[in-house]
């Protein structure tokens, strides 16, 4: 069977954190050349561009190469594959290196040689020697150069994502809470009836949930799936509970048990944490960025 990969997927290569910040697969990156303003056709030089995010750009080559990677990952897992969703995430992706790649250079950083040559056989080494990485660059398209090119620029906006997710503290505020959770309006208010006249939230939270009483353990501001639920919850102060929050999973009640400033984060919302810290940063950075979309 065809091994189809991309760069951004080989974890445990020095690149494993990029996929969670961007998505998909790079490649090589075109820079931008500003045309002179001449009535000349253009000369053969001149490279067809699919985007360009602050005078950076990805060549429309390089651009539908990434696609078709994208189609022939998906077909190898059984993936259905949708067009228009390929493109708006390869599109988002190479906004997304581009910004974090260039916001690296201007805040000083600059790749080793070095450090690019060994990620190069680092990566080598994991796939099973040079023949094996000479076929996979053959499968997936892949010259030497537009490897090392796609492979430098993702380094280089790992390194940026390193320093914004470097600020975000370990401690931050966070609520300890319960919830009963229920299929119908009416149970929710006959719950809600029963609170009311002063029936103990964790005794009925148990008989709707015996293993753990709906109990959701400590988490950040928008951690929880529904955020009406997260809203909700946010608005509370220990010992209060919510009214009937309605959600596509069914009717929660909730409650909240503890509430802290600064509570130590666990691995998973760390990790949420962080993420938001990049995506909050991204998007930032594209309300001022000069982005434009080159292809139809």
């Amino acid at each position: 069977m065809k091994k189809t990969f991309s760069i951004g997927r080989l974890i445990g290569n020095g690149i494993l954190i990029i996929l969670t910040v961007i998505g998909c697969s790079p490649k090589e990156t075109v820079p931008s050349v500003e045309p002179a303003m001449t009535d000349q056709e253009p000369t053969e030089t001149s490279v067809p561009t699919a985007l360009k995010v602050n005078g950076d750009g990805i060549s429309i080559e390089e651009y539908q190469t990434e696609l078709q990677r994208y189609q022939s990952a998906l077909e190898a897992i059984g993936e259905p594959y949708d067009p228009a969703v390929a493109e708006q995430e390869i599109t988002d992706h190479f906004i997304n290196t581009l910004l974090l790649s260039t916001a690296a250079s201007q805040n000083g950083f600059t790749l080793d040689g070095s450090a690019l040559s060994q990620e190069v056989q680092d990566i080598k080494t994991s796939l099973g020697g040079d023949q094996v990485f000479e076929e996979w660059m053959a499968e997936n398209a892949y010259s030497l150069n537009m490897f090392e090119t796609a492979l430098a620029r993702e380094m280089t906006a790992i390194w940026m994502r390193n320093q914004i997710i470097a600020d975000v503290s370990s401690g931050v505020e966070q609520i300890h809470a319960r919830q009963i959770l229920v299929p119908t309006e009416n149970e929710a208010l006959g719950i809600l009836r029963q609170l009311e006249v002063g029936n103990s939230f964790e005794s009925l939270a148990f008989e709707y949930d015996p293993l753990t009483g709906g109990d959701l353990g400590w988490f950040p501001q928008g951690y929880l799936i529904r955020p009406e639920v997260d809203e909700a919850t946010f608005s509370l102060q220990p010992g209060q509970y919510s009214g009937i929050i309605r959600t596509d999973y069914g009717f929660h009640i909730i409650e909240v048990i503890e509430r802290d400033a600064s509570h130590p984060l666990t691995n998973d919302a760390l990790i949420f944490i962080q993420q938001k810290a990049v995506d909050d940063w991204l998007a930032a950075q594209k309300e001022i960025a000069a982005i434009e979309i080159l292809t139809p």
